[in-house]
């Protein structure tokens, strides 16, 4: 058993914080694969899944809730399977507090060896935690073409995380993003160009390294070049493999050149790597083997003919594109069987009743070792490079534990405070994309008691726009002006909203459009608007076009991806943010929208160039905007 390996002082001190202080034995840790020699198979096993208690049912509960505190029925599955890590997601990370003690319990749960405890915390659009510094995401990153805050990104997070007690991190994301209608990467890639993807992809892994905390490059082979969301579907890249080494695989290989700790798979269909078909569960037919469960994907590509040595983890095993079409547990041995090392969130367990759900996969995996399908070697090779790594990045460790007390009192001088703000707004300015100027539209230059009408789909979107303005005033950087707000999500224009424009002396919309529809209506739409494409692009474009028949100044911004600017050619002024979240229970969720206004008043100047080419819509195969395009306010190109 493992426990023989280790003096008993050792045992304690297994069980480590994340924020270590003092040696209190200088006893060396016994080497990965001397502990992997005292393991059980059990044990070995559970260090190869990594489940998610995302929510959780209890006796008095009717429907599963977010888990924020431990339990005792999650601390013994823990315990029970050996677990050598779970996931946390935003209803696991309520505040700062609750996240350190939950986080303090899991691994209290976990007496022999410490959890790896992840997140996926990209920062931008992809961001758990609920208290904390949220970052202008990749893309703005890309618009800014700046190492150090790519750097930053990382550190900051890392740090973050770090006084949490979280110490891996399902970022940076390294996906080149070259379809402009991919529906789940888009802003969260650095840009559609393989090099600054790879430079600013190095940044931020290194930055979250230098905090100790372990980084992971997703998706592998690349998730990039999909117009299908593998949470919903199945998606396929058909390029030949020459192109998926000079555009995909790049970033990755250089990252993993340069020290990467950990690889997550993609949940793809790449037929030039592997085309080896299945009978999809779901309906029968024939499909093609995804990455994450690829032999010739992880084993022959990632790890021989890429030299990747490090920890290997699948994308979410619930996602639809492994759930619909693969059991439960055949994903589960297929994934292990093609090389890889974690299987993460390998089955739905949300209360004791549905327990079964991981018995049964921990089970078919054991029995798969003991018939030798999966080699023992190969085991034992996965579980050592886990603790490897768990070793290198101090999560097992000779350094005596902080109590829970001093944890709380850290995160709370760490967490989302006012240096890392800072930081994160100088970012999201630098990378603010001016598309248009026309007629030296901005800055909008208002006179005392003007009115501003700002319309955004979501109310905290135009809430973020408000309280912006509002400190604007404040800060007597803008005369005092009135302002109304309006969300329009799931409405049509009406006669209402042009009398709130005739009313206005200046209009801001934020438009947000995850991918774009050739058939852009142009008039006022009927009163069908459950679809987001019914109001999606046609409520902003028929608020352009009352105001300019009204002859009033306007300004759109895009607010997620900035192919979304293709469907406002004939706006004045237009400009990229790269983020959408807004301002809610007294916080910015993200600092883009706040540096958008600033541009439009002129309070800041914009530095962003597009990261990617942005096609027209009416004709596709036409450039409107080209990748490094950015104006200045006075309209002139950036260099």
């Amino acid at each position: 058993m493992l426990k023989s390996l280790f003096p008993a002082a050792l045992l304690l001190a297994l069980l480590t914080s994340s924020i270590p202080t003092e040696k209190v034995n200088s006893s060396p840790i016994p080497t990965a694969k001397q502990m992997v020699q005292g393991m059980s198979l059990d044990e070995k096993i559970g260090q190869m899944l990594m489940l998610d208690f995302r929510n959780w049912q209890t006796k008095d509960e009717s429907t599963p809730t977010g888990l924020t505190e431990m339990n005792k029925e999650v601390s013994h599955i823990v315990e029970k399977y050996h677990l050598g890590g779970v996931i946390l997601f935003a209803e696991n990370v309520v505040n700062t507090k609750q996240t350190v003690k939950l986080t303090h319990d899991f691994q209290k749960a976990s007496p022999n060896i410490p959890l790896l405890i992840s997140i996926d915390q990209e920062g931008g659009i992809v961001t758990r935690l609920q208290k904390g510094t949220h970052f202008p995401g990749n893309m703005s990153i890309g618009a800014s073409r700046s190492n150090k805050n790519a750097y930053n990104t990382g550190k900051i997070i890392g740090k973050e995380l770090k006084a949490l007690g979280i110490n891996t991190n399902f970022s940076p994301v390294l996906d080149v993003n070259h379809n402009p209608n991919n529906p789940v990467i888009g802003v969260r890639s650095f840009s559609s160009d393989p090099e600054l993807v790879t430079k600013l992809g190095l940044q931020t892994m290194k930055g979250l390294q230098k905090e100790d905390t372990i980084s992971t490059l997703k998706h592998f082979p690349g998730h990039g070049d999909t117009a299908v969301d593998s949470h919903y579907g199945l998606p396929l890249v058909e390029h030949d493999l020459e192109r998926l080494k000079k555009v995909e695989l790049y970033p990755f290989q250089q990252a993993i050149n340069a020290g990467a700790d950990m690889v997550m798979t993609a949940h793809v269909q790449f037929p030039a790597i592997d085309d080896t078909t299945y009978k999809s569960k779901k309906d029968g037919e024939d499909i093609m083997v995804p990455a994450t469960l690829s032999k010739k994907v992880i084993t022959h590509l990632l790890k021989e003919n890429m030299g990747f040595q490090g920890v290997v983890v699948t994308d979410a095993l619930n996602m639809k594109a492994i759930a619909d079409n693969f059991g439960q547990e055949e994903a589960v041995i297929m994934a292990i069987k093609a090389g890889v090392d974690i299987a993460l969130m390998p089955a739905p367990v949300t209360s004791l009743k549905t327990e079964k759900n991981l018995e049964n996969v921990f089970n078919a995996l054991k029995r798969a070792v003991l018939t030798k399908e999966i080699p023992m070697s190969q085991i034992n090779q996965s579980v050592e490079k886990i603790l490897q790594l768990k070793i290198k990045r101090g999560i097992i460790s000779t350094k005596k534990p902080v109590s829970l007390e001093k944890k709380i009192k850290k995160a709370s001088q760490v967490v989302g405070k006012k240096s890392h703000r800072r930081t994160e707004q100088k970012m999201a300015r630098e990378g603010i994309t001016l598309l248009k100027n026309n007629h030296k539209t901005l800055p909008f230059k208002p006179k005392k008691n003007n009115r501003i009408l700002v319309m955004a789909p979501y109310q905290d979107q135009t809430e973020a726009m408000s309280v912006t303005i509002q400190s604007l005033i404040k800060q007597k950087k803008i005369k005092p002006v009135r302002i109304q707000t309006y969300a329009f999500a799931d409405r049509a224009f009406s006669k209402e909203i042009a009398n709130f424009i005739k009313e206005a002396d200046y209009v801001i919309t934020g438009s947000y459009v995850v991918q774009n529809d050739p058939a852009v209506n142009d008039g006022i739409i009927d009163d069908n608007v459950q679809d987001p494409k019914k109001w999606a692009t046609a409520f902003p474009r028929a608020v352009l076009k009352e105001t300019k028949s009204q002859n009033k100044k306007m300004a759109i911004m895009s607010l997620r991806n900035p192919y979304d600017a293709a469907n406002f050619e004939e706006a004045d002024a237009l400009l990229a943010v790269y983020g959408f979240k807004g301002y809610a229970n007294g916080q910015f969720n993200q600092p883009n929208i706040p540096a958008g206004l600033e541009v439009i008043f002129g309070t800041v100047t914009p530095k962003g160039r597009l990261p990617v080419d942005i096609p027209s819509v009416t004709q596709p195969n036409q450039t409107l905007y080209p990748f490094g395009y950015g104006l200045t306010m006075k309209g002139k190109l950036m260099k």
